[in-house]
């Protein structure tokens, strides 16, 4: 199976994707105007305590406060127990100071957040999610700094290995270097990629993070607030640092800056992997050129279409995404259950592929055709579960209910494909939908029966769309017939191009009013 990272950059926008065998898995888009903030770290403020909803907002210099739960903020017992000892005096600003000496056990007590945070207190958060429609970003004081290798957490004392790594020899290796290794007891995490790699560069490695921890300690000390202490590196560099691994074939970037900005980052961190980049040069866009335009394209519909001839459709609501399986155009060569199990069969791999493409997360509720066999549901749980494990997101998928439900959950840090690239319709504003033309002509016949009253002119006339106008003169003459034998006026039909199909006009006129159509 073929790996790639292909690379659009320009001044205005950049997109990173992940290509599997010719098809893009992942797609990431960063904007300057509206980059993502995820991982950046910020000397903030509590701006408000809600006791009720055990929250706190906070301060970071952004236009929306961010928020942050209690359980964001009970790793730091050090501060805790400090709090709990003496409570700060009034108008007091303490500072977090996160990780300065040894962590003390963890306490057993229960906290509730207006016992960790009060109003006007100083606090070094990390974004953890940005902001996604109208809530702020949600924050941590539970800090990381991820390199290739590892990840450094200097708020926690623990020591990991990723989940990917099933080899349980590779894993108590991987675990006795890094508790070797580590100092001022930080936390550690092994990640994927450290997989037989030796104690020298991961030790080169965790001094390099620790040394950007040092220096954001520094920025902290001296810091106005609220202030950005670390950002982030750029969705270019990101790409790089967590998915151009040994198993990536290539890396194509078509921008000159670009290319050298990561061939810099690979000499400090990847150097074999630099022969694995190129600069692709050809007159013809490099999304173009791999057939990504048209995925992304199919990314942003409602509907998908499957290779046996169903389809899919995925609609975004307030508090989830419902995905719904049908048959359409597929109609089997056997028996019904067998024509329903190879539609379902044949949908959970776009499902899988589509969440992962879109970046759905949250809750999501995936409506199966109906199988009267309890295997056949098993089958297909089973198979979206296999096909859900190549997500980097965490996924939890619950067995399908006897009406063809499945319930899942997956990760959300950030917008949606959909949301990022596209914006509610000015037409429907959202709603999906239009009025029927029909219906705007019954709506048009009852606000001339109601304006009428106040008109003393013999002649009305409705300014409308040009569709309105012919339906009005035409199929729906009858209604103009009525109100002119109910209101014993004139009716004057003028269509105007420009306006929209719902919209029309209503006003009298004196004279000139002979003809039906203006």
């Amino acid at each position: 199976m073929s790996k790639e990272l292909i690379i659009n950059a320009t001044d205005h926008e950049t997109r990173v994707a992940f290509v599997e065998d010719g098809n893009p898995r992942e797609l990431f888009i960063e904007r300057p105007k509206e980059s993502d903030i995820t991982g950046n770290i910020y000397k903030g403020r509590v701006v408000r305590v809600l006791p009720g909803m055990e929250a706190a907002f906070v301060d970071i210099g952004l236009e929306q406060a961010a928020f942050i739960y209690v359980a964001d903020v009970l790793n730091n017992y050090q501060e805790f127990e400090h709090l709990m000892q003496s409570a700060p005096d009034e108008g007091e600003n303490n500072i977090i100071n996160l990780n300065r000496e040894k962590r003390p056990p963890v306490l057993d007590q229960e906290f509730m957040i207006q016992d960790l945070l009060h109003e006007g207190q100083e606090i070094v958060v990390q974004v953890s999610k940005a902001p996604i429609g109208n809530k702020g970003s949600r924050v941590t004081t539970r800090l990381s700094l991820p390199g290739h290798l590892l990840v450094l957490m200097p708020t926690t004392d623990h020591i990991g290995v990723s989940r990917r790594i099933e080899d349980e020899n590779e894993r108590a290796r991987l675990k006795e270097i890094l508790t070797g290794l580590r100092s001022d007891n930080y936390g550690l995490i092994a990640r994927t990629v450290s997989e037989g790699v030796n104690m020298e560069k991961l030790a080169n490695e965790m001094n390099f993070l620790v040394s950007l921890w040092l220096d954001i300690q520094k920025r902290e000390a001296n810091g106005s607030v609220p202030s950005m202490l670390h950002k982030e590196l750029n969705v270019t560099l990101r790409a790089v640092r967590d998915l151009f691994t040994h198993e990536v074939d290539k890396l194509v970037i078509d921008s000159k800056r670009g290319y050298e900005e990561i061939l810099g980052f690979l000499d400090t961190f990847m150097p074999r992997l630099k022969v694995c980049v190129e600069l692709y040069e050809d007159s013809e866009p490099i999304f173009d050129a791999c057939n990504l335009e048209s995925e992304i394209s199919r990314a942003l519909k409602k509907k998908v279409w499957l290779k046996s001839g169903g389809y899919i459709v995925i609609e975004h609501t307030e508090a989830l995404v419902a995905i719904d399986v049908n048959t359409g155009r597929y109609v089997g060569r056997q028996s019904l259950e067998e024509t329903i199990l190879k539609t379902n069969l044949d949908a959970v791999k776009e499902i899988a592929y589509q969440i992962r493409l879109r970046d759905i997360g949250g809750l999501i509720i995936i409506d199966f055709i109906d199988m009267e066999k309890k295997s056949n549901r098993e089958r297909v749980y089973n198979a979206l579960k296999e096909a859900l494990k190549k997500d980097r997101s965490k996924t939890h998928v619950l067995p399908m209910s006897e009406l063809g439900l499945i319930q899942m959950t997956r990760k959300r840090t950030r917008e949606t494909l959909n949301r990022m690239l596209c914006e509610p319709c000015l037409y429907c504003e959202g709603e999906g939908y239009l009025k029927s033309r029909r219906t705007v002509c019954y709506n048009i016949y009852r606000d001339v029966r109601r304006e009428s009253g106040e008109m003393l002119g013999q002649c009305i006339t409705v300014k409308v769309h040009p569709d309105i106008a012919e339906l009005l003169l035409g199929e729906e003459n009858s209604l103009v017939d009525s109100l002119e034998a109910t209101l014993n006026k004139k009716i004057i039909v003028r269509p105007d191009p420009h306006f929209h199909l719902e919209q029309y006009e209503i006003y009298e006129v004196y004279k000139n009013c002979l003809d039906r159509k203006d």
